[in-house]
């Protein structure tokens, strides 16, 4: 009866870690990266020299400019070297302020967004990218650079019914901050100390045994729950870019990875200390077996 209650228990620790894993990074990352206005931007900085994110920023601010343009015959020659010239200009420094003073001011969309009424989707907004490149392009003297119209232009991230789906998610995961992360630590602690002193406590060589099990189940259960915690996040990644338009899938993906990036580092970090814990647990608790087995004591004759 106690075997069967060990094992229901530890399937329950399993399971309950499983979950609380993956619901704790989230709030914790919701907390800390996509509500803080800096760490939102030094995620998405590098994305300025991201092939994809300027072939689509390239892309949308040529066929801005060719909406104006009317150049006869020569329409497609314009597009080509206007577009080589836009191209040219996101590989330089001012690029890289302008995409970043885009995402600082997106960021306060992005929030707004995911806080806001239905109907709403979460963009990136390049009209600070097409003023820096209308002013750069007609510097130099590129022509039809005047014509390039400086409004808004936007990178879909999340579409409107997708994010109305998310929002309240979101809200959910924000409420909790670090805290659902604060609660996994403390539930695998009280699994572990439970089991010491469901051992018979200081002295007792069960507790020692019965505490290394539970440590072996904790760290299973981390590692099931870094596994959870990346199918979720390819689950999200592909029902997300499912409804961005076609010309901006790959641009709203790379931003879409930079912002999940230190969740996918905390995946593979929790999944190899979680297995790195169990096993070495249960090493030492088969090494106690035999310890144990020396220690009985064996009634001689009389």
């Amino acid at each position: 009866m106690r075997t069967y209650l060990s094992t229901g228990l530890s399937a329950v620790l399993v399971v309950l870690l499983a979950v609380l894993v993956p619901v704790g990074a989230l709030s914790a990352w919701v907390g800390l990266e996509i509500d803080n206005t800096d760490r939102y931007v030094d995620a998405v900085a590098p994305l300025a020299a991201d092939p994809d994110v300027r072939s689509t920023v390239t892309d949308l601010i040529t066929d801005g400019a060719m909406k104006q343009i009317d150049a006869g015959p020569l329409q497609d020659t314009v597009r080509d070297f206007l577009r080589q010239a836009v191209l040219s200009f996101t590989t330089t420094g001012a690029f890289r302020d302008a995409w970043n003073a885009a995402n600082r001011t997106a960021h306060e969309a992005v929030t707004a967004a995911l806080d806001g009424n239905t109907g709403e989707a979460v963009t990136i907004d390049l009209a600070p990218v097409t003023e820096r490149v209308k002013q750069n392009l007609e510097e130099n003297g590129v022509p039809f650079a005047d014509r390039i119209p400086v409004q808004h232009t936007d990178i879909t991230l999340i579409s409107a019914d997708r994010a109305d789906q998310l929002r309240q998610t979101f809200r959910l995961l924000r409420t909790g901050g670090i805290w659902p992360a604060v609660g996994t630590v403390v539930v695998a602690v009280l699994a572990v100390v439970v089991a010491w002193a469901r051992g018979g406590g200081p002295g007792h060589r069960r507790s020692g045994a019965a505490a290394l099990s539970a440590t072996a189940v904790t760290g299973l259960g981390f590692a099931l729950g870094a596994l959870v915690l990346r199918a979720v996040l390819a689950f999200a990644r592909d029902r997300v870019l499912s409804e961005v338009p076609d010309s901006e899938t790959a641009g709203a993906a790379a931003v879409y990875d930079a912002l999940t990036g230190s969740l996918r580092t905390t995946v593979w970090t929790v999944f190899a200390v979680g297995l790195a814990v169990a096993v070495c647990a249960l090493l030492l608790r088969l090494r106690l077996r035999p310890c144990a087995a020396r220690g009985r004591t064996v009634p001689g004759p009389e």
